[in-house]
């Protein structure tokens, strides 16, 4: 198939990473894939095109830029798609104005629970972009029940994916986390929390902050390292020196190379609010991490409570700073529960379970189209 997919960017996060890998697993099996670049990008961008796989940016200057609109037209018109593959609610509605007429059937991916939904003109938007999307796959159950549940989506266009990740992109050896531990400027023998995501309100990283010192007077030598960027940077270094705990949490920034870092940590931590189908949680179960995550969204359909990682209330510091000790205090248990979760997403998630759902979605919406 010809496939073009298209996203806001390219810069890193979850969504990002898991519609590159989804591109690199297509392209392996001999689909021709575009990604196209809503706005000017770079981030993951190099992957892509190290692999031969184009990528076309839209230069999106302002809201229904016709720039942007003429420029995925061409896109789609130059690939001859038989796909065009839209990654949540601003591509789709783009899509869906830039490719009337072009024979190609349009396929939505929704990624989270639709919190920007309650813009009432990007909901409108997407509503009616809607009328060109015969087939819209969601993100898990959790998803799916949210936008199928609400009357956004209809029944009889709704798919539920799970996400995928290449699984064996993450190793645990000695080795490796040998290496892992000097890039980031640890010790052998620290004890490491480690978080990855977008320094956002939503994900709750003050919460980790905020236990540390009850976890630090259990273990002295204890750190966190918080891998990413974003518009709450500032406030978590403030909140950090308010603490004193300037020499135990590390702010590590936005990272190209988590997937070689994860194996630094002992405990992966995910504190969030809210959350679709977490690519960082996948890539920790690959790792075979002992996780500590929040009940919400997606978290529920890939960790077990007590089997292969722990679940605890979002918001709940006495659960989180509990349910960490638990695991800081019990080496056995980080790796029962770590080789359970590995065992996991190497079954059910993975990118050829991926990119078999995909192929199996595309095939549902060029009957339907």
């Amino acid at each position: 198939m010809h496939i073009v997919h298209v996203v806001d960017s390219l810069e890193v996060g979850g969504l990002e990473r898991v519609t590159v890998d989804l591109a690199l697993a297509q392209a392996a099996r001999g689909h021709q894939v575009r990604v196209f670049s809503i706005t000017d990008t770079h981030g993951l961008k190099g992957e892509l095109l190290d692999a031969g796989i184009p990528v076309i940016e839209g230069h999106k200057q302002r809201s229904l830029d016709r720039h942007t609109l003429a420029a995925l037209r061409g896109c789609v018109r130059e690939a001859q798609a038989d796909i065009v593959h839209a990654h949540n609610f601003v591509p789709n509605y783009h899509a869906a104005l830039a490719t009337p007429g072009l024979g190609a059937a349009q396929v939505c991916t929704l990624h989270d629970m639709g919190a920007r939904l309650q813009n009432r003109r990007l909901r409108t938007l997407f509503r009616l972009s809607l009328l060109r999307t015969p087939c819209v796959a969601m993100v898990g159950s959790q998803v799916h029940r949210q936008h199928v549940g609400s009357g956004l989506i209809s029944p009889d266009k709704a798919h539920t994916v799970l996400n995928g990740i290449p699984v064996e992109r993450f190793e645990h050896s000695a080795t490796a986390r040998s290496v892992a531990r000097q890039q980031l400027g640890l010790a052998d023998d620290d004890l490491v929390i480690g978080c990855v995501g977008r320094l956002v309100e939503l994900k709750n990283h003050h919460r980790m902050i905020e236990v540390m010192p009850a976890l630090l007077a259990r273990h002295p030598g204890l750190k966190l390292v918080i891998i990413g960027d974003g518009v709450r940077a500032a406030a978590l270094r403030q909140q950090i020196e308010a603490l004193g705990l300037a020499g135990h949490v590390l702010l590590a920034g936005q990272r190209s190379d988590v997937g070689t870092l994860l194996c630094a940590f002992d405990v992966f931590a995910l504190p969030s609010q809210t959350e679709g189908l977490s690519i960082a949680l996948l890539e920790a179960c690959a790792t075979g991490l002992a996780i500590v995550a929040t009940r919400v969204g997606g978290n529920v359909e890939i960790i077990t409570d007590g089997e292969s990682g722990l679940l605890v209330p979002a918001d709940d510091n006495t659960a989180l700073r509990d349910a960490l000790l638990r695991l800081l205090s019990d080496r056995p248990a980080r790796e029962r529960l770590g080789a359970a979760a590995r065992a996991w997403v190497r079954a059910h998630a993975s990118a050829t379970a991926l990119a078999d759902a995909y192929d199996r979605v595309y095939a549902h919406a060029l009957g339907r189209h």
